[in-house]
């Protein structure tokens, strides 16, 4: 043990010793968490509406107040023309155009169908469907307002039946999608920081060689992997603290679950990740070789398939059963589930003892391969 805590200490003071390193370890994941917490965000808001108002009647006044108070769109212009929008539309001014036709307010008067029409950019698909939702919504809630109106003044006429929907939104009341995706960050900075500082821990002695000099010492094969490893794991769980600060104070996320089985089930990740990076180290020449490997062919295809961005529904069913060997798959539920939904070992010990036996098998690899290396 007494050669191993110097091994330990080696790879720390080694550490301290690169000035560039230092930062990479400490500043990089709160800046990327920040820029990143705020730049995801999903929420459509204030959508860029331009009006094309062809009654000019009180109806259609009071239609175009009632798209602009409830805050999802904002009145950046008016035409007055429908084939005025296009320009509008084109050069990025305006995301959707509210289109109301002559003879709005009469045909509502009459009891006719009145026409309202909205032109939305679909170049993004998701915000496109949102704000056309949101314009449906408001356009059927103005026509039942109107219609329970006008039968109150009829009067004698018995009340329509209702169906009132009440909802109950759990774990995320507000709907916030930044709550979804600033845990997902969070996973992200870990996986990335915890195998790329392995990886390239280990390449970086094999090109200025003290791994040859540590070689030729008494130290045993098991306790320099296990000195090489756990300063970075001890890393990536301070990451974690500091991270987890930023997510909570900063962004307002809410931790319901327990910080320490957050800690400890992070812990059987990290193991997954820092034997990747043992594995990458032990397959390139340099440092440079070592972060294209693990972005390119680790990192990337395993944020893409983990469900961190993109649902594991919609994929096709091949891609879904190889997301099962994905660590990060299991991780993105751990850390959603201890942060939103409150979830204790009870409920997380599939994902938990999947992570495990993941990282003990991707270490025992990794460790094979890099004893054969030492020998």
């Amino acid at each position: 043990m007494h050669v191993l805590w110097r091994v330990i200490v080696k790879e720390f003071l080694q550490i301290r010793r690169d000035r560039k390193m230092i930062p990479v370890i400490f500043v990089a994941p709160v800046v990327q968490i920040l820029v990143f917490g705020f730049a995801v965000n999903t929420d459509v808001t204030d959508v860029p509406t331009v009006l094309v108002d062809q009654d000019r009647s009180a109806a259609s006044r009071d239609l175009v107040s009632r798209f602009v108070e409830s805050g999802y769109f904002e009145l950046v212009g008016s035409e007055e023309r429908a084939a005025g929008v296009d320009r509008w539309l084109v050069t990025g001014r305006a995301q959707l155009g509210l289109v109301v036709s002559p003879g709005f307010g009469a045909d509502l008067a009459a009891g006719r169908r009145a026409a309202l029409q909205v032109v939305v950019d679909g170049s993004d698909a998701a915000s496109a469907n949102v704000a056309l939702g949101y314009a449906g919504a408001l356009a059927r809630g103005f026509g039942a307002e109107l219609q329970m109106q006008r039968l109150r003044a009829a009067g004698g006429l018995a009340r329509p039946g209702q169906v009132e929907l009440v909802p109950r939104v759990f774990y995320n009341p507000d709907l916030k999608s930044r709550w979804f995706y600033v845990p997902a960050v969070l996973a992200m900075i870990l996986m990335v920081m915890t195998m790329l500082l392995s990886a390239m821990g280990v390449v970086r002695e094999k090109e200025i060689g003290t791994l040859e000099q540590i070689i030729v010492t008494p130290i045993r094969a098991w306790q320099l992997l296990v000195g090489k490893l756990a300063p970075f794991a001890i890393i990536g769980l301070f990451q974690m603290c500091v991270a987890t600060a930023v997510t909570v104070f900063a962004f307002g996320v809410p931790l319901r679950g327990s910080f320490p089985l957050l800690l400890g089930l992070t812990m059987l990740f990290i193991l997954s990740t820092l034997g990747l990076g043992l594995l990458v180290s032990t397959v390139v020449q340099n440092q440079q070789q070592a972060m294209m490997l693990a972005t390119f062919a680790a990192m990337i295809p395993m944020v893409y398939l983990s469900g961190l961005i993109f649902p594991i529904e919609n994929m096709p069913r091949a891609i879904q059963l190889v997301t099962y060997a994905i660590p990060l798959r299991y991780y993105a539920e751990i850390i959603r589930g201890v942060f939103l939904r409150g979830s204790g070992l009870r409920v997380l010990w599939p994902e938990a003892l999947t992570l495990l036996l993941m990282g003990l098998a991707i270490l025992t690899v990794a460790s094979l391969r890099f004893r054969k290396r030492l020998d």
